[in-house]
């Protein structure tokens, strides 16, 4: 008999090999693999109870806590469907994601239910207001409900096509749109994170990524299928992780690039004596190589680029290692590290296309869009036929980002489409020139937008950040960048801010930077 491809079997089999092992750390709460699965029974019971029934959604507003980790578990082995929202986000967009998803259930960590209490009577179809944390004036208690719930529920016969989450998208231009994932694109995820980036059983995985994004990078079931685990972060901060990653033994952590800045340049008063030895998963956008040096190099951990999206589950790209890397210098290993390398051996086919479709020469200059097929790829937008038909074409989904093919197969990035700078009709890729940028000393975040130039078309402009007690000028970062790439490519003008715009998730917003933009002339 064949068994539905589901990440709900890992959490069977963890339950049966590593029953008393360590399963979840949430500050001063530990959990055994056994203790965990048995809260997350008795909290599918509730839902049952709460009238939770196969197809049904289930929202959550929360940190990384054991209980939205309960969640991913607690919710699909119903046949429910989890609805994870972003809780950085405004109490306008917890309305529409929430009633957009329609979900019968939502459940709040204590820091938003303000929030959410002045904006309830606008969520009609919630029938249960649940608090994660602590006792609430017109709020049901989590911890209460499961202390008197009874272990047993109505277990659904799982198909691996139906809907195991619909994840939103950030909205940084538009309103957010719901992700389809099935059981079967998080299963074929998770093992192939678990091929190239091998956690072993007893590892110790430290939360630095929201769950809530793309199901934790689905390390929400990973890190369970490998019997690791979870040391729960609810806020960032990089004392305390680099105190956790030394009291808890951590070896693993997943991290968006401005996650590894603010990690890469934590001063050594603040960070301590730091263990080596672990490892960094990225994706998002591109590392700096900068970025990557001080962590290798000045720490001894190992950062290893991937790349997808929430509509691919998320992974369609790792930049696995491999023999010949070993014998570059620190800089150019850096630089490859920086691609975003190959195909997972579980995610399905990735091409780099032209706009007639063809697949561009692996030449490592010749820059198309990244598309790719297969098993991780979403069901669709929820409710959303037409932005679904927008990316979904010719049976391949478009993912907006323009790459080249390296002679070796590694995809890199230039940027995305809508980001690439033409200048005089040559295509300038903004992220090469943030790359460089980066390797000034003085130069801890930077971003590059097109601005329009009444010679030229368009003009590279860079917003930069500056690391605390540095200084540099406008000229010093213009000609430090001509003198490390093709005088072109080079910014022409620079502004100096205290932060850049970001999404809830840390991307930047450059259609924020584009706004303010007025043309200007060649210096």
């Amino acid at each position: 008999m064949e068994l539905a491809l589901t990440p709900l079997d890992f959490a069977r089999r963890a339950r049966r090999l590593y029953r008393d092992r360590e399963a979840v750390v949430d500050r001063g709460l530990r959990l055994t693999y056994e203790e965990f699965f048995d809260r997350c029974d008795r909290w599918s019971s509730v839902l049952a109870g709460m009238g939770v029934a196969p197809g049904d959604r289930v929202a959550y507003i929360a940190p990384n806590t054991h209980a939205q980790l309960e969640s991913f578990y607690a919710v699909p082995q119903l046949g429910a469907v989890l609805v994870p929202v972003n809780f950085r986000l405004a109490a306008d967009d917890f309305v529409y994601i929430v009633n957009h998803s329609g979900a019968k259930v939502l459940c709040v960590h204590a820091d938003q239910i303000d929030t959410v209490d002045g904006v309830r009577d606008r969520m009609p179809g919630v029938e249960r207001f649940v608090a994660l944390e602590g006792a609430r004036p017109g709020w049901e208690d989590y911890e209460a409900l499961l202390a008197g719930a009874a272990r047993d529920f109505p277990r659904p016969e799982i198909d691996e096509n139906q809907l195991l989450t619909i994840n939103y998208t950030s909205g940084t231009t538009a309103r957010p749109k719901g992700v389809m994932i099935t059981h079967r694109n998080a299963y074929m995820n998770t093992v192939g994170v678990l091929t190239h980036l091998r956690i072993e059983v007893g590892e110790r995985y430290l939360w630095t990524l929201p769950m809530f994004h793309a199901n934790g990078w689905t390390y929400t079931w990973t890190v369970t299928a490998a019997g690791a685990t979870h040391v729960c972060l609810p806020a960032m901060d990089p004392a305390t992780v680099y105190e956790l990653v030394r009291s808890e033994g951590v070896t693993w952590m997943c991290a968006a690039p401005t996650v590894l800045i603010m990690l890469s340049n934590t001063p050594k008063d603040v960070r301590g004596d730091v263990p080596p030895g672990v490892n960094v998963v990225t994706a998002g956008a591109s590392p700096a190589a900068d970025t990557i040096e001080r962590l290798e190099d000045g720490l001894g951990w190992t950062v290893t680029q991937v790349y997808g999206l929430t509509e691919t589950a998320p992974f369609i790209t790792v930049c696995e290692p491999r023999p010949e890397h070993a014998a570059l210098g620190t800089r150019e290993r850096a630089a490859v590290k920086a691609r975003q390398g190959v195909e997972l051996i579980t995610s399905g086919e990735l091409r780099v296309v032209d706009g007639s479709g063809a697949e561009v020469p692996w030449d490592g200059t010749t820059v198309g869009e990244i598309t790719v097929r297969g098993n991780v790829v979403m069901r669709g937008y929820y409710n959303d036929p037409e932005a679904t038909e927008q990316v979904m074409r010719d049976g391949w989904f478009h993912t907006g980002d323009a790459a080249v093919t390296h002679p070796d197969g590694y995809v890199e990035i230039q940027d995305r489409i809508k980001d690439v700078i033409i200048s005089g009709g040559e295509n300038i890729s903004s992220v090469e020139v943030e790359g460089v940028l980066l390797r000034h000393p003085a130069v801890l975040e930077a971003a590059v937008v097109g601005v329009p130039h009444e010679r030229w078309g368009e003009t590279p402009r860079a917003s930069v950040v500056l690391r605390d007690g540095a200084a540099a000028t406008e000229q010093d970062l213009i000609a430090f960048a001509r003198e490390n790439m093709a005088h072109f490519k080079a910014p022409t003008q620079v502004e100096f801010v205290a932060q850049l715009p970001k999404t809830a998730t840390g991307k930047i917003q450059k259609y924020v930077l584009r706004g303010g933009a007025s043309a200007v002339s060649r210096q």
